[in-house]
């Protein structure tokens, strides 16, 4: 760039490695290897177990060709390098950190902090401000939990983790080729099996024998605090949304006085959906927007066939797919389960008009086969393929 702009600018036209070396002689840049390589000291292991514990993903192809590749989150105690666990997931996600953290506090309890790298999930991406950095879910979990947590400046910092990481791109894959595991419910049934065969092999005794674990309180329900929790403003017709989605609240004199108030939504790993107000759950029903069909319209009994067919025709017609949601769950489901592509022939409920249905009823009158009222799309090839 520096010779681009030295002709463009100036006229000077010079060679590449010239100014290469005008620029070095200056002092102005140093070649990559002449530069300091950088120092990272070694860090004494924690004392006890339960004291710190590692914490990474790892995506690798861990069942080869069998399948598609997963993410490994790895647990491992600094004072001793065991694997305390192994959790596969389709992705590296917060929900998936949850379900890992979860069984790790069943079996073993609280540690005293968790040592990370700093992926957004356990560092907010937002500035730090005045008033502190903010928190993430999965932060704010521990936090509920009296668990601290520490990210890693470098890979290096973390380096337990790390090259267990290596270890079991190596030891893991191959244990799983010998038993023919291909599905990542099956990998985590083997996880705990290989753990301690592992550990038996290579971890090391820690300085003291006094387990730094904690157990959990009977008042802390980890189903509860493991939530992806979010707020969201009650409207004066009683509804919130989230998620593209409309909620309508039940009318009651209780839930009227939450109007223009902020309220709690709970999801949950396994995609339960909760809204919570002042500590207990609200009843609810989500909320479709149709714009032209009245669900409660009145129809007399001896029309009753005719609106039956004009309904079936419209919805034949209709793309009844709902717009893409991200998915946050840890099962690597798509993003709505409804969400595929549009059928040829098919439009949005909204882009019905008055016109439209009147020729569907008309159609169904005369005893006629309804036609689409609009040209109909050419098929993709993704469907003609099939």
């Amino acid at each position: 760039m520096a010779c681009e702009k030295l002709r463009e600018c100036h006229g000077l036209v010079l060679s590449k490695e010239t100014v290469r070396q005008l620029v070095i002689d200056a002092g102005l840049w140093t070649p990559r290897r002449q530069r300091p390589p950088q120092i990272h000291q070694p860090r004494n292991r924690r004392a006890c177990l339960g004291e710190l514990i590692q914490i990474d993903g790892s995506d690798h192809h861990w069942f080869e060709d069998r399948a598609a590749a997963c993410t490994l989150l790895v647990f491992v105690d600094d004072a001793t390098s065991r694997l305390m666990q192994l959790y596969f997931a389709p992705t590296e996600t917060t929900f998936a950190y949850f379900e890992a953290a979860r069984a790790y506090l069943k079996r073993y309890g609280k540690p005293v902090a968790l040592y990370s790298d700093k992926a957004s999930i356990f560092r907010p991406t937002r500035d730090s401000t005045e008033f502190g950095r903010s928190a993430t879910q999965f932060g704010r979990a521990l936090y509920e939990l009296n668990i601290d947590t520490f990210c890693a400046n470098s890979s290096q910092a973390k380096g337990r983790v790390e090259r267990a990481n290596l270890t079991l791109q190596d030891r893991l894959v191959k244990e799983l080729r010998l038993r023919r595991i291909s599905t990542m419910e099956a990998a985590n049934a083997f996880a705990p099996h290989f753990a301690a065969d592992l550990n038996a092999r290579f971890a090391k005794e820690p300085r003291s024998a006094f387990d730094a674990h904690r157990p959990v309180r009977s008042d802390e329900n980890l189903e509860e605090v493991f939530t992806w929790r979010v707020q969201r403003k009650v409207t004066q017709s009683l509804t919130l949304q989230h998620e593209k989605r409309i909620y309508l609240l039940a009318d009651s004199p209780d839930i009227r006085k939450l109007i223009h108030r902020y309220i709690d939504v709970w999801e949950y790993p396994d995609g339960r959906l909760e809204i919570r107000a002042d500590g207990r759950v609200l009843p609810y029903e989500r909320y479709d927007r149709l714009s032209t069909l009245d669900s409660g319209a009145v129809v007399e009994n001896k029309r009753l066939a005719r609106a039956l067919e004009v309904a079936k025709a419209i919805q034949e017609q209709r793309d009844d797919r709902r717009r893409s949601v991200a998915s946050r769950t840890h099962r690597g489901e798509p993003a709505n389960a409804n969400h595929a592509e549009r059928r040829p022939g098919t439009k949005t409920q909204r882009a019905f008009t008055a016109q439209d249905i009147r020729a569907v009823v008309e159609e169904v009158c005369s005893g006629k086969k309804p036609k689409p009222t609009f040209a109909p799309r050419k098929p993709s090839p993704a469907l003609t393929a099939h």
